[in-house]
């Protein structure tokens, strides 16, 4: 009887924890965008607020930005603009690294968009990861014929960054979302 309670109480858990910290994550998520202009819209419309609003106005200034940076004046004010980031010392960097790690997933020039096995030397394991970079020899003379490969950490958003011979590097015929969801689980997903 203690076994078949201990299994549903098991169950029960498998069922209700990543259920709930779905609900958790959308609910959070959803709190914070709707929040970004939401609070000023509230006091500005009061009772009439529904929540969500925020979120729309939100999706639509960003659209919007894109339109304008894409077809009008603006374009050269967002170039100012990153002119005068450009130029900051620790600003510039900042910037730099945000901007193309955004690009990196959502612009043209996608990273992330091939799935490596690389093999360790002299080792018979090998590392799931993603080409970052095809060309790091600008780096070092030594590195030409090397590739960046960003190898995600397991539970986590952060990882590492390999440059490997490329004699070493495997390309996968896999979805980045895949090998994705198979790094980021430890395996456990996508086997």
């Amino acid at each position: 009887m203690w076994r078949s309670l201990l299994k549903f109480f098991v169950n029960g858990i498998l069922t209700i924890v990543p259920i709930g910290l779905v609900i958790y994550v959308v609910v959070q998520s959803f709190q914070f965008l709707d929040s970004l202009l939401g609070n000023s819209l509230r006091e500005k419309i009061g009772d009439v607020y529904v929540p969500g609003f925020g979120i729309l106005l939100t999706l639509v200034l960003i659209t919007l930005v894109g339109w304008l940076t894409t077809y009008w004046f603006s374009a050269q004010l967002i170039g100012i603009v990153e002119s005068i980031l450009q130029r900051i010392p620790f600003v510039k960097t900042l910037y730099k690294v945000i901007r193309e790690t955004i690009e990196s997933f959502v612009g043209e020039k996608k990273s992330f968009s091939k799935v490596a096995l690389v093999t360790l030397p002299n080792n018979p394991m090998k590392m799931l990861g993603f080409i970052t970079s095809e060309n790091v020899g600008k780096l070092s003379d030594d590195l030409v014929d090397h590739i960046a490969i960003y190898v995600p950490q397991t539970f986590q958003v952060a990882g590492v960054t390999f440059l490997v011979p490329k004699e070493h590097v495997e390309i996968l015929d896999v979805s980045p979302e895949e090998a994705m969801r198979f790094i980021l689980s430890g395996g456990v997903s996508g086997s």
